[in-house]
């Protein structure tokens, strides 16, 4: 099936939250409920992101995606050194070490090779673009492929490469930014950036970005967007993979704001403002090696239901987000639209 045609048939779009939330059972609820579902293989072993998409198709669910992390280089090692003596202290709160700032490339070309294989629906990228030469390698497989931008200029350069979509992400988005160059990635809101991008390409145009109800939905559908994406929407979903303590904190309200930080992976990423983003508001540009380094303080913290050290990702709209079956709220965000005027 065309990009075009599934989006047009499935335009809620269910975010891929790397680390742990897009479980089978989510992808698989979403989509059964006639939402475009979207696996995460960021941070998986090869092997294991075969088995959730070979559970995925044992549900009877054909019209789904994968989303892969693009690799990029090495940082400067003085970045990371400067920021080990930083999380020492946090380190000691969860009788842990910290972690070694390791340089990987998330098993980038068995990913591209199982996704090949697989010949799933939809593969996207977020963190940079594929060359030419992998998004055709998918596109023969049967693979449509969406590049997720967070500028006009890097929503050009997928699709002078070949993307046959793109996924406009607005500053209000949950979890991290999918930036080309995380210094220099875009920070406008999707209002702002969602017009520019569909005016700019000629593809399929995915919005995501703080949307969290049926009205903004059909606001982006609006918008020129053939769909629209939510995450933190689908957080507290039944079916969600979510750590329970972040699910809580949703709904806490001890936590009032969201911020872009880096304090717990070296690239920009929303997430509720807790004591680790305020201890540490200048963390180094350093992907993934700080993430490899605040691993074990964030495993420990999740442990111990510690939200105070744990990465709360979340929108800006966070506060919406239900305690439902992910059909529920799929049901939902389609009433909604439809009072709006939009069918979705």
């Amino acid at each position: 099936m065309r990009l075009a045609d599934l989006l047009r048939e499935r335009p809620i779009v269910q975010a891929p939250m790397a680390g742990g939330a897009a479980t089978p059972e989510l992808v698989a609820a979403v989509t059964g409920a006639g939402g475009t579902g979207f696996l995460a293989a960021g941070y998986l072993p090869p092997d294991t992101l075969e088995t959730r998409i070979r559970a995925v198709r044992d549900a009877g669910i054909v019209g789904f995606g994968v989303n892969v992390f693009v690799p990029g280089p090495p940082s400067d090692p003085d970045g990371p050194a400067s920021y080990r003596s930083l999380l020492e202290t946090e380190a000691k709160r969860h009788g842990v070490r910290v972690g070694e700032p390791v340089h990987d490339d998330d098993a980038w070309a068995a990913k591209i090779d199982l996704l090949v294989e697989a010949a799933v629906p939809v593969v996207s990228f977020t963190f940079g673009c594929p060359e030419a030469a992998v998004l055709e390698r998918l596109r023969e497989a049967g693979s449509a492929t969406v590049v997720t931008a967070t500028t006009v200029e890097e929503a050009r350069e997928a699709v002078e490469r070949g993307a046959d979509g793109v996924c406009a992400q607005g500053v209000e988005a949950g979890g991290h930014r999918g930036s080309f160059d995380p210094a220099r990635g875009g920070e406008r809101p999707l209002r702002e950036l969602l017009p520019e991008v569909v005016a700019a390409v000629d593809v399929p145009v995915i919005a995501t970005g703080g949307l969290m109800t049926g009205a903004d939905v059909a606001a982006a559908l609006k918008a020129g967007a053939a769909a629209a994406q939510l995450g933190t929407a689908f957080l507290r979903c039944h079916e969600s993979g979510a750590h329970p303590a972040h699910k809580a904190a949703l709904a806490d309200p001890a936590y009032t704001e969201t911020a872009l930080t880096r304090a717990f992976t070296g690239r920009p990423a929303r997430g509720l403002v807790n004591r680790f983003v305020s201890e540490h508001p200048e963390a180094p540009y350093a992907y993934p090696e700080i993430h490899h380094m605040t691993r074990p303080l964030r495993a420990a913290a999740a442990r111990e239901g510690d939200t105070g050290g744990m990465a709360l990702w979340a929108g800006t709209g966070f506060r919406r987000a239900e305690d439902a079956p992910a059909a529920e709220v799929v049901a939902r965000l389609r009433g909604e639209a439809a009072e709006e005027g939009v069918r979705v």
